[in-house]
């Protein structure tokens, strides 16, 4: 019995207490930084805020967090070759710290897209290293394993729960700066917990690498590296010279890079002669599901920027001695799926073999998806949008999507697990993670569509356009069945 599972938490390995607090500290730090990001670069400067153009800014979030997930593709190889995965997560909360820190400084745009790669780096080292390190303290045959990774789960929620609340009321008492130190707060004592706790709980031999890289390997990677960064300098070069370097065509070149990763991995799988033709078969299988994912997550994610302005633009906040702040409607993401987790668990033992296929399941979690900014049509079309409007319009999408939310991540990841090629098990998990990075780097793009002049032609738009390709799914799971040669 090696270290991690001497002592036990809820019956659990001890160390899951000191991943999960972690994370939950993580998610504090960074869903609180988001609640009030929007705000902070479109409200006006006399506002505390950067007084971006409302366009830019919905633009800038969406990249942002597409970078985020972007960036967790290169986490899993600096662990396995270079730092372990324990020393990964300790460098990586320790840049989103600093983003953070630099964001509470009152220093404009330089400290806002300063922050932006800290927190990007930061959060690609640490997020996909402490949910493999919780994999790590179970055998594969453990039956605790499931259960332990729903409990780390809740962790990651309450955090996402909690954080608007206490970040958004300290920026509205004191100012946007003391709510990002807030956050600056919470990654610290994440930190903290983490380094102490570890020594006890964490295996050791987390501190290295399981696949150290040789000194050939380490200069061609360099070389690489090198490399990168001379095409991106010249790529920058040319367009500020063709003055085009602005922040919108920034926002596009990351776009294309967003959208580029992820079909050079299926084009690198789908011609690797490491994939036996089952396994093709089963990749293409997976083409439309990924498809189906990002046009989920892109309304998904539209929570934290759309939703965001409307909360705090178009709904009502104030009821006598009750305020609402717009932040606090960040709140419900978590709040739904603590709600909805141990029902479709129920739900889905409950039905056994009857239960919907993964495809199908796909299709249905797009129609609710469709069917939140179906939603939000009908106060537009009430009220115009000069009008305040009832806060439970908000709460009923939020509602909507997020049953949409419990018909496709968890069993995203489920499939994706199955699906995968012997050798590209690691990658294709990677695919996953960029489901959501293609998904917020079109919305870069498809958020500079919205505003009060195009709202409700925007909602409708946005959700038959979701609901269609929903009915075209469900057309192609027969087809997308046969493909997945056995897998369910």
């Amino acid at each position: 019995m090696n270290q991690s599972t001497k002592r036990t938490f809820l019956g659990h390995p001890r160390g899951l207490l000191t991943l999960s607090m972690t994370e939950f500290w993580e998610r504090f730090s960074y869903y609180g930084m988001r609640a009030i990001l929007i705000y902070y670069m479109y409200y006006a400067v006399s506002d505390g805020g950067l007084g971006l153009p409302k366009a830019t800014a919905l633009s800038i979030m969406s990249i942002y967090g597409s970078l985020v997930y972007l960036s967790s593709t290169i986490g899993g190889f600096i662990s396995d070759r270079l730092l372990g995965p324990r020393r990964t997560v300790f460098w990586g909360g320790v840049l989103i710290m600093f983003g953070h820190i630099v964001l509470a400084m009152p220093l404009g745009l330089t400290a806002l897209f300063a922050s932006i790669v800290l927190i990007v780096l930061g959060t690609g080292l640490l997020k996909p290293n402490v949910s493999e390190m919780v994999g790590s303290l179970y055998s594969t045959e453990d039956v605790r394993r499931d259960a332990g990774f729903s409990i780390f789960v809740m962790g990651i929620n309450f955090g996402s729960l909690l954080a608007p609340l206490v970040v958004n009321w300290v920026q509205v008492k004191v100012n946007f700066h003391a709510g990002f130190s807030l956050a600056a707060f919470g990654m610290a004592a994440g930190l903290i917990y983490y380094v102490v706790s570890g020594r006890r709980t964490l295996n050791p031999a987390g501190n290295q690498a399981q696949d150290p890289i040789a000194k050939d390997e380490l200069q061609a990677l360099g070389l690489k590296v090198a490399a990168g960064v001379v095409v991106l300098a010249v790529l920058l070069a040319v367009m500020g010279a063709l003055h085009a370097l602005t922040i919108d065509n920034v926002i596009t070149l990351l776009t294309l890079v967003a959208l580029a990763v992820p079909i050079a991995y299926f084009i690198l799988m789908l011609r690797s002669h490491k994939v036996s033709a089952t396994e093709r078969s089963r990749v293409w299988a997976y083409v439309p599901l990924f498809i189906a994912a990002v046009i989920f997550w892109a309304i998904e994610e539209q929570g934290s920027v759309v939703l965001a302005v409307f909360a705090a633009d178009q709904t009502q906040l104030n009821f006598g001695w009750f305020k609402i702040l717009p932040g606090w409607f960040q709140m419900l993401n978590p709040l739904f799926i603590l709600i909805y987790g141990p029902i479709f668990a129920w739900l889905w033992v409950k039905l056994g073999t009857k239960q919907p296929s993964s495809p199908r399941k796909f299709a249905y979690g797009l129609v609710f998806a469709g069917a939140s900014y179906l939603v939000l049509v009908l106060p537009v079309m009430l009220f115009g949008t000069q009008t305040r409007v009832s806060p439970l319009w908000l709460l009923l999408s939020w509602a909507v999507v997020e049953i949409g939310e419990m018909l496709i991540s968890p069993i995203g990841l489920s499939v994706t697990t199955k699906l995968a090629p012997k050798a590209f098990a690691a990658q294709m998990m990677s695919m996953w993670f960029l489901t959501d990075a293609a998904a917020q780097a079109l919305n870069a793009q498809l958020v500079k569509l919205y505003s009060k002049a195009t709202e409700g032609w925007y909602f409708a738009g946005v959700g038959i356009a979701t609901i269609v390709f929903a009915g075209i799914l469900l057309l192609m799971v027969p087809r997308i069945e046969r493909l997945m040669k056995g897998v369910n």
